[in-house]
């Protein structure tokens, strides 16, 4: 597990059940990235988007 799911988790268990991030958990991680010094948020942010675009062409070309 990386660093940033390792702190998601720790976070996500804190919270209330009603509080917590939908099932794939990407509120949780922008919370986590919001909250790092701004070179760290612009690695993970396009850590981020490299991931939700290979899921968005997985979807467009019948991959999901």
């Amino acid at each position: 597990m990386s660093e940033i799911e390792d702190q998601l988790t720790e976070a996500e268990a804190s919270k209330p059940a009603a509080a917590r991030p939908s099932e794939d958990g990407l509120l949780g991680r922008i919370e986590l990235i919001e909250a790092q010094p701004l070179e760290q948020r612009a690695a993970q942010f396009e850590q981020v988007h490299d991931e939700l675009l290979a899921e968005l062409q997985r979807g467009d070309h019948g991959g999901a």
